[in-house]
């Protein structure tokens, strides 16, 4: 049975939840189980910040006020292929996970980066399911997708 759209689980509130936990963990294991840093960490952490920050801001800026923070997309919505959208298909995703590593190096903290990892696996399904609502949604979502790759522009 399928739940109705317009409620917490049919808008795909679990992967929210879980991607709120992950965030909150990769946070905590980073403070708490800090490790030394060189200069290359320092420089990698910053430089997968900054990327955090600027895929962050435009997939921001692409959704606008539309933006929510269910997978699920809502009745009355529009696909968005222009922006960054036209080079990565998820970038609040790949925000996401500059963010964990980038985090997890600055830190020093192998627990924190063995959670971004983990993050890798649950953006990836959650991408899949995401994608699969859009499709559903959107006809013209299947070029999309083979036009434009889901995470690194030009790779994955």
């Amino acid at each position: 049975m399928t739940e109705p759209a317009d409620t917490f689980t049919g808008r795909g509130g679990w992967w929210v939840a879980g991607q709120a936990g992950l965030s909150v963990a990769v946070c905590v294991l980073g403070i708490v189980f800090r490790g030394p840093t060189g200069a290359v960490e320092t420089a990698a952490g910053g430089a997968l910040m900054g990327l955090c920050a600027l895929t962050g801001i435009l997939g921001v800026l692409a959704h606008g006020r539309r933006l929510t923070p269910f997978p699920k997309p809502p009745a009355g919505t529009e696909l968005i292929q222009q922006g960054i959208y036209a080079r990565i298909r998820h970038p609040l995703y790949t925000c996401n996970l500059c963010g964990f590593f980038g985090w997890a190096l600055l830190w020093g903290s192998r627990s924190a980066l063995a959670a971004a990892l983990g993050a890798v696996f649950f953006f990836h399904v959650k991408a899949r399911c995401e994608e699969k609502w859009l499709r559903e949604r959107f006809p013209a979502y299947r070029a999309y997708e083979k036009r434009v790759k889901r995470f690194i522009p030009g790779l994955w």
